[in-house]
C-alpha cells in the first residue's frame, strides 16, 4: 500500500521537475512578476499534487496542469491584484533561456514586448501567451482557458492587433506570430 503512494510521489516529482521551467515561463508571462509567477506555479502544483492520481492517469497531464494554472491566475485577477510585467529592478530575476527558433524570445526589445503584454486585458494576454509563446493549438488554448475556440481566436486576434498597433512592435508581432 505504501509503495503505491511512493510511486505516485515519485511520478509527481518527476513531472514537476521536468515541467517547472515551462510552467515558470508561462506563469511569468501571465503575472509579469517573478515572485507572483513562483507563487502561481507553487499553488498550481499544490492543487495538482492532491489530485495526482487522477491527473497522472489523464491523457495529457500537462494540459490539466496548464488549465489549473490559468484558472488560478483568473481567480487572482478577479480579485484585482495588481500585476506588473516589467519590474523596475529586474536584477533579481532569473533569465529565461530562449528556445531555439523562438523569435519573440530573441527580439531585441523584449522589455517593450513585456510592457505591451501588460497593457492587454487578462483574457487577451492569456490567449496571446498560450497561442504564440507556448505555441499551443487553438483547441489546446481553449481547453486551458476554459472557453470556446472562437473565443480564443477573438481574444488572440484582438491582442495581436493591439500589439501590432504599438510602434516598434509591429515587426516582432508579425514575424513571431501566426498570420
Amino acid at each position: 500500500m505504501g509503495d503505491g503512494k511512493q510511486t505516485r510521489n515519485e511520478e509527481f516529482q518527476s513531472f514537476m521537475v521536468g515541467r517547472w521551467p515551462r510552467l515558470m515561463r508561462t506563469a511569468f508571462l501571465l503575472t509579469g512578476e517573478q515572485h507572483a509567477a513562483e507563487d502561481l506555479v507553487q499553488s498550481t502544483l499544490e492543487q495538482v499534487f492532491v489530485a495526482w492520481r487522477r491527473v497522472g492517469a489523464a491523457d495529457d497531464p500537462e494540459a490539466y496542469v496548464r488549465r489549473v494554472m490559468i484558472n488560478a491566475h483568473a481567480r487572482r485577477h478577479r480579485r484585482r491584484l495588481r500585476e506588473f510585467l516589467a519590474p523596475k529592478d529586474d536584477s533579481g530575476l532569473v533569465r529565461e533561456v530562449a528556445d531555439t527558433g523562438d523569435r519573440i524570445a530573441q527580439a531585441d526589445d523584449r522589455g517593450a514586448l513585456l510592457k505591451a503584454l501588460a497593457q492587454l486585458p487578462a483574457r487577451q494576454r492569456e490567449a496571446v501567451v498560450l497561442r504564440y509563446w507556448e505555441d499551443l493549438t487553438e483547441t489546446q488554448t481553449a481547453e486551458a482557458m476554459g472557453c470556446s475556440v472562437g473565443t480564443v481566436k477573438s481574444n488572440a486576434a484582438k491582442g495581436i492587433a493591439k500589439l501590432r498597433a504599438i510602434p516598434g512592435l509591429a515587426e516582432t508581432v508579425t514575424h513571431g506570430g501566426r498570420k
